[in-house]
């Protein structure tokens, strides 16, 4: 593996973190013409066709693959699709959703006994004190549910991303494949029982060219691109290099939200987004910092 992260690959790196973060945007978009559980059943169904046809079929178990379909599609997106869907704004979600880095840590010390150290409580602080300012600020825009409901979809993400783990599989991309067949009948269900079938109806029938293609967007941009990509740089170089720039995710998110959307800047959502994005960037710049200076000495 490179350290070294030649420049083609750093514009392949911020192509996809700039696809996660404006994808908020987009969210916001399809959610204009479709309620948020029959959407997040549609993205999932754009995922795995035509996809399943050109990817094996993963290594991992199926119940573990069923786990991360549940916890990823209806868990993660359900709930936040629900949440943009008028109880919080795009970039905030953008920058929230990120709180999964430390529901992951969480929960790797409760399952697999992992400990966490100084600089990890710390980060923690500093990203919850975001989250508080977040919280004290409510408003019709970005309500308490809303923040509430995000939260509960990071929590489901840093589920996800344990189950990937234990999983463990080969192919990342046939990975997240094939497990979204187990995500799209639940959201079905649950977007019959809960909006409606007529709603289901007129919605589909209404939508326009647009809402189409941001829902094929989420799932081939977002997904498989996303994905694909990743995994592809992972591959080539170590985490420490590649999953810093997954910082950037946030910014996109809160300035496409800015810029396409009016969503305004204030200086206490700055001051937010400063507090988070610092507790993120300590949590993973922190070791290779100190690896670096421990080799100067």
């Amino acid at each position: 593996m490179s350290a070294a992260l030649p420049w083609r690959h750093f514009v392949l790196a911020l192509a996809v973190v700039s696809v996660w973060g404006t994808n908020f945007v987009v969210i916001k978009i399809a959610l204009a013409s479709l309620p948020p559980l029959l959407l997040a059943a549609l993205r999932f169904a754009a995922a795995l066709v035509p996809a399943l046809f050109f990817v094996p079929r993963p290594t991992a178990p199926w119940k573990n693959v069923a786990l991360y379909g549940l916890l990823i599609g209806v868990g993660q997106f359900g709930l936040l699709y629900m949440a943009m869907n008028g109880h919080i704004s795009p970039g905030i979600a953008s920058l929230v959703i990120q709180l999964q880095v430390f529901f992951t840590i969480g929960l790797s010390m409760w399952i697999e006994g992992e400990r966490v150290r100084t600089f990890q409580w710390l980060s923690l602080l500093l990203a919850t004190s975001g989250v508080a300012v977040i919280g004290a600020h409510a408003d019709r825009t970005s309500t308490t549910g809303g923040l509430a409901l995000v939260l509960l979809a990071a929590l489901a993400w840093a589920g996800g991303n344990i189950a990937a783990r234990l999983g463990r599989p080969e192919n990342a991309l046939a990975y997240v494949v094939w497990s979204s067949a187990y995500a799209i009948a639940p959201l079905l269900a649950l977007s019959l029982l809960t909006e409606g079938c007529d709603v289901a109806l007129a919605a589909v029938r209404r939508a326009s060219w647009a809402t189409w293609a941001a829902v094929l967007w989420q799932a081939w941009g977002n997904t498989l691109f996303g994905y694909a990509a990743w995994g592809w740089l992972l591959a080539r170089h170590p985490a420490a290099t590649v999953t810093p720039l997954a910082l950037l995710v946030p910014v996109f998110g809160m300035g496409a939200s800015a810029l396409w959307l009016g969503e305004p800047l204030p200086a206490w959502k700055i001051f937010a987004a400063a507090l988070v994005l610092a507790g993120l960037g300590l949590n993973l710049l922190w070791p290779r910092a100190r690896a670096a200076l421990a080799s100067l000495f």
